[in-house]
Order: C-alpha cells, then structure tokens, then sequence
C-alpha cells in the first residue's frame, strides 16, 4: 500500500524565525516553498519540513539525517560555520577527528558500513550526516 509513497521529515521548531536563519547559516538551506506556520525543503532525493511547534524535540534519536559523498569536505564545511559536532563514543566504533565509523549497513547499500556525525539544530533536532564505505 505504501511501497511506492514518498517520504518526507516533520521537524518541530519553538520559534520557526530562528531555526530558518539556521538552516540559512549553518546549513546553507532555504525553503522552497513555506507557509503559514511551515517551511518546506526540497533538495536531492528529499524534504523536510520546519513547523512551528510549542512542545520541543526530545533529541534523544537521530530525527533526519543526510547522506553525503565526502563527509570530510562537509564537516569541515560545517565547522567553518559554527555547527558544534556531539561527541559520539561507544565501544566497537571508532572516531576519528569526530567522524564516527559505524560498523555494518543494510547489504541493498552495497556497504560494509558508514562513517557518521551527529549534530543538533538551534531547536535541539539532532541530526546525522553519513557517507557510505564501500
């Protein structure tokens, strides 16, 4: 029934002004489309939407994450404009210059695993960046 839908994120926002100077700044994201209470972010195979909330996210779980071809080259990207990297540490997957490798992926990726990062937005989103080994 569903295999074929499209599939979008829902993030919430406390104050939706601040969290699109953001994405504006640090990410370097603007909405294609907003309205009334919503902003809405279409890039490469995906969206997400901003919407004004008043209960906040808990952060305790990736809530969206974005795959890249060169993590090195967006984190530093990143860095450069101000975004703080969370320090991820558990056994069995080292970090490197606060790039996690995450052992293992699903075999339809064709990888053996992915380096990652987390970090979270101005509303407390916590979110992930990850680039597949191959």
């Amino acid at each position: 029934m569903l295999k074929d839908a499209a599939v979008a994120t829902r993030l919430p926002a406390q104050d939706l002004d601040r969290a699109r100077a953001w994405y504006a700044d640090k990410l370097g994201l603007e909405p294609s489309d907003e309205r009334e209470g919503g902003l809405l972010y279409r890039m490469g195979r995906g969206e997400f939407a901003l919407f004004a909330s008043s209960g906040a996210a808990s952060g305790a779980h990736t809530q969206m994450a974005f795959e890249v071809d060169d993590i090195e080259a967006v984190v530093a990207e990143l860095r450069r404009r101000g975004v703080v990297l969370e320090d991820v540490r558990m056994p069995g997957m080292p970090v490197t210059d606060g790039i996690a490798e995450v052992p293992g992926n699903y075999p339809s990726k064709h990888s053996t695993g992915e380096r990652a990062v987390w970090f979270r937005d101005c509303e407390g989103n916590l979110l992930g960046l990850g680039e597949p080994i191959r």
